[in-house]
């Protein structure tokens, strides 16, 4: 009955437009009552994303299992490519929505909210693990809101291919920067510049005189 809601949906938003589409007229295509659809989904915006909590509480438990020896970054960019993976199934209904969502205004922040708890998820996760370590917070926040711009840029260019590129690839290629920024891997910044130090070795007897000129000698043939 979800599909057929589902179904029944898309193909009079395709044909009437998505504001001119009531839910009356949803129930009467699918052959079901109002109360069967409400069953389902809370509004006319969540027919059109039917799968996200399903995929939200899949990435939710995907990190939830997570060990001590996985890596932070590589896990919540594994996690990501779980949304990848659910366009991916239905590529044409994929499409549709993403055309669909272009035209109407109210559905782009609806979606902009389904992205939100996305990106909140994986935070989550991640200050969690960086719990303790100094900017810990902010780490996280920032890795999780560059997961999420990676993998919708390369997700929005999969869609405008009409589903025909390789999506897998693009988001590998994408995350890519992500885990070379942040990852494991990522060169680490020093605190500042190098500082220039000189030691010098003298008998604890040794007239001041000398220390100082021995010091003099080194810093002059610097």
């Amino acid at each position: 009955m979800r599909d057929a809601l589902v179904t029944a949906a898309f193909q009079l938003f395709l044909e009437r437009g998505y504001e001119q589409t009531t839910i009356d007229d949803i129930v009467a295509l699918a052959g079901v009552g109002r109360r069967s659809f409400f069953r389902y989904f809370p509004s006319k915006e969540d027919v059109v994303f039917p799968d996200h909590e399903r995929c939200l509480a899949d990435m939710t438990a995907f990190l939830d299992a997570s060990g001590e020896e996985d890596e932070p970054v590589q896990r919540v960019c594994d996690a990501a490519r779980l949304v990848l993976r659910m366009y991916a199934e239905n590529p044409a209904f994929s499409v549709q929505r993403y055309r669909l969502t272009k035209r109407v205004p109210g559905l782009r922040a609806y979606e902009l909210s389904v992205v939100w708890r996305y990106e909140r998820a994986l935070a989550e996760y991640l200050r969690a693990r960086f719990a303790g370590r100094r900017d810990g917070i902010l780490r996280a926040d920032v890795i999780a809101a560059a997961v999420v711009a990676a993998h919708n840029n390369a997700l929005r260019s999969w869609l405008r291919s009409d589903g025909k590129d390789d999506a897998e690839a693009a988001v590998d290629h994408a995350l890519g920067y992500v885990r070379s920024a942040f990852g494991a891997s990522a060169p680490q910044r020093s605190a500042g510049p190098a500082e220039d130090v000189v030691v010098v070795v003298a008998r604890r007897d040794a007239p001041l005189w000398r220390v100082v000129k021995e010091i003099e000698s080194e810093l002059g043939g610097n």
